[in-house]
């Protein structure tokens, strides 16, 4: 493409069928049936699958049509069922092409599907649902990452980065590429047009790693064309290789990504006006070559993100928040210490590069700016490499007493080096650093992992920096999938002067700890019953500050069913120390999950506790309930709602107090990529039997572009925190709005 604004092939994605003439449609039919029959006999088995790549001169026009150009190309084909039915042959079929350019790589996928079993549901980049199906790309031959590109049978674009051998996913990452599907009465084609300077990739490879995935909603059902080991599920390490038979991308122009940013906010202030706030920021991203990445943000804005969820917390430790932040989202797999597992949950790596530390939300609200941050990433054979820069600005606040305070200007940086080694394994090494006036805080770490297709081995050892002091800190985790048998063990060990607070996440300072659970899993061929995981294990955890060392055995059972629901019970018990008192600590976990609609999701959890509350200072029982649930009630309307209620005992064995935490919302998407979604948070107390906060948020965005939005973001919070006179006297407590802002936002990608 030429310099200047993003262009299109056609009118962009299409979530609708098409009228087809009825000669086209008769072609058409013709045509898709003979690439299936010519596909089918050319089907065969074993673990490796090549698919040859061939190059025209003319690529095929992206409109959900099988152009003649497409008889070229080399067909994907012989699915395989990992889910519900492991191994069992496909219920519908299903046939994959690629051809290329020296610009971009095209994609067909044909999916045989009566159409009344079809879900093509409008949503928004990133959250397609019902049928998908996607192509994955291994750029490096690194059997490590890959790039997944997914479309909807709506016509919704989704992508990610799949890390650490598929075992995570990255849909922060975002790429510049194009597609349509299209719906007939005998199922839904796909064509994806993925220009090759949206992704990174290794320029002197002859072979990619591939693979194809479809997901029939309907049936619950996921097909790849490889083959996966039941116990393990997708692996990079295992995908089939796409050929580049001779094929060179060039990649013509600056591959420059410019993003100009156009705001105005109305800012709500304490004498009953608003106070108008004009402003402009810019995003760039720069890729020299197909190796390296450079990103910019100056004076950003992030009106568009929610509000944080309402988090319950009677531990001793500060509550973890999630960064969804788009400028510190993107490429954070470089920063990221090796090893964690979004999978399962349960080994996470000490969090030493914690971005919500840039920028943060002080104890009055006031929040920090972001004046500029910038990072770098890249490849270099087997080396992969980071870096990241950010300023903020001073601000003054009030602490937690009314006392008005200063936080002083810092910047941040971090440097990241990792080296890929035993083709599926990796060490690497660590820095994040802050500077302010007379101070540095950082820390250091060497980080890898150990791994194959069904085990991995992750560790850790760190080094705290503060002002020229410092300890150490270290993690480490295993786990084991087998055929019949499953393994999971980790470890954490934290000094007294192990202090990251600036820049990471690691309050455990002064602990030790140990857990494993092992136990029998059966996979199941047939009935409604897929799988069933029996666990036990125990836990040992040691803090300095109570010397002593809790021991705990916990009991589980997690239970699979095929059509997409579950349960688990877990019993935990022992005996513990807090605060000067030895107690018998006790836990009881149910939780329970469903999708057996395509309209209908949801999750439902509750649980029991004997434990010590360090919010009221005693050894008590604390429980809660919760649940997540959402309806599609037309293929654009989406309503729910999460709940919960916390439940607090006192030593006497009455209930102290309970909370309770609602968070409904609404949602529009009358076409793809165009969404209204209004959302309201209340938190409720019974001892004062009255509203502690509300959050009321609306929030218009129109993806109108690839990675051009406007958004109009609403929020309003009210909550019945301190308040203070201009000269610092406390008020009476009262429900009051503490912030009240409207958005007007407009990013805008010129890609040269």
């Amino acid at each position: 493409m030429a310099g200047g604004a993003v262009q299109y092939h056609g009118e962009g994605t299409t979530r609708r069928s098409f009228h087809v003439p009825v000669f086209m449609n008769l072609r058409l039919r013709i045509t898709v049936a003979g690439m299936i029959l010519l596909c089918a006999h050319a089907t065969g088995s074993g673990a490796t699958k090549v698919l040859t790549l061939q190059s025209v001169r003319y690529p095929p026009v992206l409109d959900g049509v099988v152009d003649d150009v497409w008889s070229t190309a080399d067909s994907a084909c012989g699915f395989f069922q990992l889910q519900p039915f492991y191994g069992k042959a496909p219920t519908d079929e299903t046939v994959a092409k690629v051809l290329a350019t020296n610009e971009a790589l095209y994609c067909l996928i044909i999916c045989r599907q009566d159409k009344s079993c079809i879900q093509d549901f409008s949503s928004v980049h990133d959250q397609g649902e019902g049928d998908v199906v996607s192509i994955m790309l291994d750029t490096f031959g690194d059997k490590q990452t890959a790039y997944k590109f997914a479309v909807s049978a709506a016509g919704v674009q989704s992508d990610a980065r799949m890390l650490d051998d598929a075992r995570n996913k990255d849909y922060s990452w975002d790429g510049v590429w194009f597609a349509r599907s299209r719906v007939y009465d005998w199922g839904f084609i796909v064509e994806m047009e993925i220009p090759f300077k949206s992704m990174r990739y290794n320029g002197a490879l002859t072979d990619w790693g591939l693979d194809f995935d479809r997901w029939i909603a309907s049936k619950t059902e996921d097909l790849y064309w490889s083959e996966y080991a039941q116990n393990e599920g997708q692996r990079i390490s295992r995908f089939g290789t796409l050929h580049l038979n001779g094929a060179h991308p060039t990649v013509q122009g600056l591959n420059l990504e410019v993003y100009p940013v156009a705001l105005t906010r109305a800012v709500y202030t304490p004498n009953g006006k608003y106070r108008m706030e004009p402003d402009a920021g810019i995003d760039l991203f720069y890729n020299p070559s197909e190796q390296l990445t450079f990103q910019l943000t100056g004076n950003p804005d992030f009106a568009q993100i929610e509000a944080d969820p309402f988090q319950f917390n009677i531990s001793r430790y500060e509550t973890y928040f999630d960064e969804r932040r788009p400028f510190f989202t993107a490429g954070t797999e470089v920063f990221m210490a090796a090893g964690k597992q979004n999978n399962t949950g349960f080994y996470r790596p000490l969090e030493l590069f914690y971005s919500r530390r840039i920028g943060k939300v002080m104890s009055d609200g006031a929040r920090v700016p972001l004046e500029l941050g910038a990072k770098t990433y890249g490849r270099l054979g087997s080396w992969e490499y980071g870096a990241f820069f950010a300023r903020t600005g001073g601000i003054d606040y009030r602490d937690d007493d009314g006392v008005l305070q200063t936080e002083p200007a810092a910047m941040f940086g971090s440097a990241r080096v990792k080296m890929r080694m035993l083709e599926n394994s990796s060490v690497g090494l660590l820095f994040v650093g802050k500077q302010t006036p007379g101070h540095i805080d950082g820390v250091m770490d060497i980080d890898g992992a150990l791994r194959s297709s069904s085990w991995q081995l992750a560790y850790q050892v760190a080094r705290s920096i503060q002002d020229g002091k410092g300890d150490f800190g270290g993690s480490a985790g295993f786990t084991l999938f087998g055929k019949s048998w499953a393994v999971l063990a980790r470890t954490r060990a934290i000094g007294n002067g192990f202090d990251v607070d600036n820049v990471g996440y690691v309050p455990w300072r002064g602990t030790a700890e140990l857990t494993s659970i092992t136990g029998p899993i059966w996979y199941y061929d047939t009935g409604a019953l897929s799988q069933i995981f029996l666990y036990g294990g125990f836990s040992l955890s040691y803090e300095d500050v109570d010397l002593y060392t809790d021991r705990l055995a916990a009991l589980g059972w997690n239970m699979q069913f095929r059509d997409n629901w579950g349960y688990e019970i877990t019993i935990i018990g022992g005996r513990a120390k807090d605060e000067g008192q030895t107690y018998a600590q006790s836990e009881y976990d149910v939780s329970t999950w469903f999708h057996t609609s395509p309209r209908w999701q949801g999750n439902v959890w509750g649980g029991y506790s004997h434990t010590y509350n360090f919010d009221r200072g005693y050894v008590a029982f604390y429980s809660w309930l919760g649940c997540q649930v959402s309806w599609k009630a037309t293929n654009a309307f989406e309503l729910g709602t999460s709940y919960n209620m916390y439940v607090e005992g006192n030593p006497g064995g009455t209930v102290e107090d309970i909370t309770y935490n609602a968070r409904p919302y609404v949602s529009l998407t009358p076409v793809n990529n165009l969404n209204l979604r209004l959302y309201a948070d209340n938190v409720f107390v019974k001892s004062t039997d009255k509203l502690e906060s509300v959050i009321v948020g609306f929030l218009f965005s129109y993806n109108f572009l690839p990675k051009s939005w406007i958004y109009l973001a609403l929020n309003e919070v009210r909550d019945r925190s301190e308040e203070f006179t201009g000269a610092g006297d406390l008020l009476p407590v009262r429900m009051h709005t503490t912030d009240r802002a409207g958005v007007f936002k407009v990013k805008y990608l010129y890609y040269f």
